[in-house]
């Protein structure tokens, strides 16, 4: 398809007059068409599409009735019919009452366009530059940021389930590409063996049984990588993604050992970020977070938390389910920083929080404001204890001073087990053995000598500030506007069914979650403009009996 750039078309003048008498005080949407406008253009997508072949549907039409399509959760179809048959839809788009629309495959190929030339961000962007045109976003003010698990589109497999899915999967692929090679290949057997899906009650109940069908699908993996990668095959079943699939699962799962294929133990697995889980959706990953466990991907949410305006999506940032909330936070000041949106107070829990953060976060000019993780040392949980904070630390000299005088005799800068720089000083064992105070400082058994390990100044001193700061009653007056936050989380969740993957990959994955993340603006920004109030937190019918 090809794109010829049009003008966005005013409202027909009948769209109009049938629009505002089936909604004399008007809705959600033709309130933001009236006061917002559309947010996008035709040429903003012009990349996205060829200059030849068939005109493509009206790319700013199709971005706004993605948005529109996730503010109410509907289906593609359920979309493209509301095109055809509503009125205000119809109103938003600039529509005839008698314009037919579109098919539904329309939304799905506009998608794939946008995860394919990365042009994901655009559906927030736009929007978000329109926000600022009209004043509902306040210039450095407040934000904050909190994650949630997302649930991949693909059923939880056991490991025997997973190869078997996997090697069928493949053999399914064949198929289709190349089904008389294929035929050829493979022993009557495997048509049995692999034409329906495994399911845990098909399956062999007794241990050893389950891993001789698990060596058994390993060697026949073996078997048809081998058959694959022959010469005489054909050379393009190479490259097809299912087989490279297999090969990697079977990699991870299976080992050789004199030419005899073994299943791994499950102390012999990869770590959990690296480990294929189910072979719809490689990027997916297994994680966990104190009670709940997950297959799928984290969302990290960033809304606006000022009082005197509407509380409106700034960023989403997808990651895979084990990535660690600390790692992303300054992925997602750079963006912020691209769009113009940098808080001048970003509110984060704990677990965004590092000393390398706080001192990011400074040179951008933001205040991070959350607690930062307390001193975990026997030193520092001992009532009179020497913790570090009793060590006078000179940085010029690179020595420090022990509350009872001594001072360090070694000094190191280099990298820690986390492969963050830190510096590690140590006493004179001669000088900590004769001291009276050994017992409150260190219970090492050999050399009776005390060491320190912390970050370099800067980190040091930034942590060491933020620890004080969060005992006062001003830090908790201002951390205090962090918990509104779980509004954010509970609309998209479960209002909106962010909770779930419609689509498999992190890319398509991504591009649900900003489109809900616009989707919530749209209601958010509507709702403000409308006059509606925040709405405070909801207490059930019996609980406000109590008050």
């Amino acid at each position: 398809m090809s794109l010829h750039p049009q003008p966005i078309h005013d409202i027909r003048e009948q769209t109009i007059a049938v629009a505002h008498a089936a909604f004399p005080k008007g809705n959600v949407y033709m309130t933001m068409r009236d006061e917002l406008g559309v947010f996008y253009t035709d040429e903003a997508f012009a990349a996205l599409f060829s200059n030849r072949g068939q005109p493509a549907e009206s790319p700013w039409r199709l971005a706004l009735v993605t948005i529109m399509q996730f503010a109410e959760n509907l289906t593609d179809r359920q979309a493209a019919d509301a095109v055809r048959s509503r009125i205000d839809w119809k109103y938003v788009l600039g529509l005839e009452l008698t314009d037919s629309g579109f098919h539904f495959s329309v939304l799905s190929d506009f998608r794939a366009r946008l995860v394919d030339h990365e042009a994901t961000e655009q559906l927030l962007n736009a929007m978000l530059e329109q926000f600022k045109a009209n004043g509902l976003i306040k210039g450095r003010g407040k934000q904050r940021t909190d994650s949630t698990h997302i649930l991949a589109a693909v059923r939880m497999l056991n490991r025997l389930e997973q190869v078997g899915e996997t090697l069928r999967n493949t053999l399914n692929v064949l198929a289709e590409h190349v089904p008389e090679w294929l035929k050829a290949q493979v022993p009557v057997e495997w048509f049995e063996r692999y034409g329906a899906r495994f399911e845990q009650y098909r399956l062999p109940t007794d241990k050893q049984e389950r891993e001789a069908l698990a060596n058994t699908i390993g060697a026949d993996g073996y078997w048809l990588l081998t058959m694959i990668y022959d010469d005489r095959s054909p050379r393009h079943v190479r490259e097809l993604a299912a087989v490279q699939i297999l090969r990697m699962v079977w990699l991870q799962q299976f080992y050789l050992e004199n030419n005899t294929v073994q299943w791994r133990d499950k102390n012999n697995l990869p770590p959990s970020e690296k480990m294929i889980i189910s072979p719809y959706d490689t990027e997916a990953r297994y994680s966990h977070k104190r009670d709940t466990t997950w297959i799928g991907y984290k969302a990290h949410l960033t809304e606006t938390c000022d009082d005197d305006f509407p509380c409106l999506m700034t960023h989403v940032e997808t990651t895979a389910s084990t990535v660690q909330d600390v790692e992303v936070v300054d992925a997602i000041h750079a963006d912020l920083a691209m769009q113009d949106c940098l808080p001048s107070e970003h509110l984060l829990d704990m677990g965004y929080l590092s000393s390398d953060i706080l001192v990011s976060s400074q040179h951008l000019g933001i205040d991070v404001v959350g607690p930062v993780r307390a001193d975990t040392s026997w030193q520092a949980q001992t009532e009179g204890a020497f913790d570090l904070t009793c060590f006078e630390i000179d940085w010029e000299q690179k020595r420090a001073r022990c509350p009872m005088g001594n001072v360090t005799r070694y000094w190191n800068e280099g990298i820690g087990k986390h492969g963050k720089p830190n510096v590690t000083t140590a006493f004179d064992p001669r000088d900590c053995r004769v001291c009276e105070a050994l017992s409150h400082c260190t219970r090492k058994a050999t050399f009776r000598a005390r060491n320190l390990t912390f970050p370099h100044k800067t980190e040091f001193l930034a942590l060491q500030a933020a620890r004080k700061r969060q005992q006062t009653e001003d830090f908790k007056l201002q951390y205090h506007a962090r918990a509104g936050v779980e509004g954010l989380i509970s609309q998209a969740m479960g209002t909106l069914g962010m909770r779930r993957n419609r689509y498999c990959g992190q890319g398509k994955t991504h591009l649900q979650h900003v489109a809900t993340a616009a989707a919530i603006n749209l209601l958010r920004a509507v709702n403000w403009l409308r006059g509606a109030l925040k709405a405070e937190t909801r207490i059930s019918s019996f609980a406000a009996l109590a008050a």
